[in-house]
C-alpha cells in the first residue's frame, strides 16, 4: 500500500470513529483532528470543492486586510499563493492547534500572515476587514450565526465576504436529506439550508450557486455544497 493510499486509509478511520463529544467545542476539534493532521490536505483536496472559485470570485486586491475565520491548516495561503505577498495583512483564525502549527509552518517567512488562535464568533482584526473567508468552516461552527453576524460588523462598507461549505438543498428528497444529515453529523458537521439563508439575509448583495462534488472512493455519490460571494451595505 503506498504512503498516499495509507493517508487516506487513516483519515476515513478517523471519519468512521467520528467527533469526540464530551469536551468544549476546542477540544473536540483538537481531538478529532490532531491525528488527521498529517493528511488533512491531500484527502480533503478532493472533498472540499469550489474553494478555488472562491477565492478567485472574491477578488482579493493588493493592500487588502483580508480574514479566514476557521482556516484550518491555512491551506488558502496555496490557493492564493504570489497574492499574499502584495496584501496589507492575511490573518488565519481557527480553534485548533494542531491545524495552526501547519498553517505556521506555511506562513513561515511571510511578515504579513498571522496565525490566530481564536473563536470566530468573537474574534476581531485590529483593523478593519477588506475581505472574509469561510472555507469548509461554518457547518463546524456551534455559534455560527454569531459567526456570520461577526464577519459582517469586522468587514468595512463594500468589503467581500466569500464562503464555500457543505449544504442541504431545499430541494432534496426526505431520504437524500436523512442520509447527508446522519453522514455529516457522526464527524461534527452540521448540515442544513440555514446557513446559506442567514448569509443572504445578512449580505443582501450576494451572488450564491449551489453544486455537487464526487467523494473520494465513493463513486456515484456527489456532495452537495453552496458558494457565496456577499458585499457588505
Amino acid at each position: 500500500m503506498n504512503s498516499g493510499v495509507l493517508g487516506d486509509a487513516r483519515i476515513l478511520w478517523r471519519l468512521l470513529r467520528g467527533k469526540p463529544a464530551g469536551g468544549s467545542h476546542a477540544e473536540n476539534l483538537q481531538a478529532f483532528y490532531g491525528p488527521q493532521a498529517d493528511g488533512y490536505d491531500a484527502f480533503r483536496a478532493r472533498l472540499l470543492h469550489g474553494r478555488h472559485a472562491m477565492l478567485a470570485a472574491l477578488e482579493v486586491m493588493p493592500g487588502n486586510v483580508v480574514v479566514e475565520l476557521g482556516c484550518g491548516t491555512g491551506s488558502s495561503l496555496d490557493i492564493l499563493d504570489e497574492q499574499v505577498d502584495g496584501l496589507g495583512r492575511l490573518i488565519l483564525v481557527d480553534l485548533c492547534p494542531a491545524l495552526l502549527d501547519k498553517a505556521r509552518v506555511r506562513a513561515a517567512g511571510r511578515s504579513n500572515v498571522m496565525v490566530i488562535e481564536g473563536d470566530a464568533a468573537r474574534w476581531r482584526p485590529p483593523a478593519i476587514a477588506d475581505r472574509v473567508i469561510l472555507s469548509y468552516a461554518l457547518t463546524m461552527m456551534p455559534d455560527w450565526p454569531r459567526v456570520v453576524a461577526n464577519a459582517r460588523e469586522m468587514l468595512r462598507p463594500g468589503g467581500r465576504i466569500g464562503v464555500v461549505d457543505f449544504h442541504l438543498p431545499e430541494a432534496a428528497n426526505p431520504v437524500e436529506k436523512l442520509f447527508w444529515r446522519n453522514w455529516f453529523a457522526h464527524d461534527g458537521v452540521d448540515l442544513s439550508s440555514a446557513r446559506l439563508a442567514e448569509l443572504r439575509r445578512q449580505f443582501p448583495l450576494h451572488f450564491a450557486t449551489e453544486e455537487r462534488g464526487p467523494v473520494p472512493y465513493l463513486p456515484g455519490l456527489r456532495v452537495p455544497y453552496f458558494s457565496f460571494l456577499g458585499i457588505r451595505s
